[in-house]
């Protein structure tokens, strides 16, 4: 079965092996999906991440993150902008995740960016989903 929406494919990927507690997850690559893991691995909410070569499109292993008593560092993950219905906002429109506890994931003309960092250069975009 093909998948429709690949972005939200790697959000559940994600969020059903933190709560399985696994050490990774595996999810096929892409140039958005690097540029969002990226993103994850620059707020803290996963290790690290590696390109694995399986001689097709490739694989990015995720290492997932967990506090100290082994609770998951991602407690949610949410996809906001959707194949059936596209969410894009202005630079005035950036949204906040919990008051600034989260994250929010854009895609605008400039890559992938958190909230704060497309609030901060004054762009807008599709907003990709919310991490906290």
């Amino acid at each position: 079965m093909a998948v429709t929406d690949p972005i939200s494919d790697m959000l559940t990927r994600i969020r059903n092996g933190m709560l399985a507690r696994h050490e990774h997850v595996r999810v096929p690559a892409s140039k958005l999906k690097l540029e969002i893991a990226k993103v994850l691995k620059g707020q803290g909410y996963i290790q690290k991440y590696d390109l694995v070569d399986d001689k097709r499109q490739g694989q990015i292993r995720i290492h997932l993150r967990y506090g100290e008593n082994g609770e998951p560092v991602i407690t949610g993950l949410r996809r906001v902008s959707k194949p059936g219905l596209r969410v894009y906002v202005d630079a005035k429109r950036v949204p906040r995740v919990m008051g600034g506890l989260g994250v929010a994931v854009l895609s605008t003309s400039t890559g992938v960016l958190t909230d704060r960092e497309a609030r901060r250069r004054r762009v807008g975009g599709e907003v990709l989903c919310y991490v906290w």
